[in-house]
């Protein structure tokens, strides 16, 4: 578990020196915050978005989101422009209530919690994993290949 201990690490280290005012969601500031208050959180999104995740990666997220009537939101997150918010239950529709169950007991919270975590930190961390605007054709890469994009993110802070 070295490299995770090496992302929580620098993600505990920055975020208490982020400032007061860099705390939006969308924000790499406000993300770092998130995943620092809820380390468990960066593993379970981790797995979602790696290739080798139970959710079939980015791209399985945006069929998800996109069956879910949220293919416009999504997108926004992956392209350069605003990101479009959404809410819990629109995650849920889109990950389904078992899987946001699922999370939900990994966090140790109510599903409600889950999926509105998920609302306010999956929008601007996949902007974040998607510079050049457009999803990988070959997915965001593994598990380990994620964390080693979100150290660079938080060395780049």
């Amino acid at each position: 578990m070295g490299l995770l201990d090496s992302v929580l690490g620098s993600v505990l280290k920055n975020s208490q020196q982020s400032q007061p005012g860099n705390a939006a969601a969308g924000s790499l500031g406000g993300l770092i915050g998130m995943l620092a208050s809820n380390p468990q959180l960066i593993q379970i999104v981790t797995g979602m978005l790696a290739n080798n995740g139970g959710q079939g990666g980015l791209g399985g997220l945006v069929g998800k989101f996109e069956q879910a009537g949220l293919g416009d939101a999504i997108q926004s997150w992956i392209g350069g422009g605003a990101n479009q918010p959404v809410s819990g239950d629109q995650i849920t529709s889109a990950l389904g209530s078992d899987t946001v169950s699922d999370i939900a007991a990994q966090l140790g919270v109510d599903p409600g919690d889950a999926a509105s975590q998920l609302s306010q930190m999956l929008p601007g961390l996949i902007n974040h994993l998607t510079p050049e605007g457009q999803a990988p054709a070959q997915g965001l890469g593994n598990g380990e290949d994620l964390m080693g994009m979100l150290g660079g993110l938080l060395q780049q802070r």
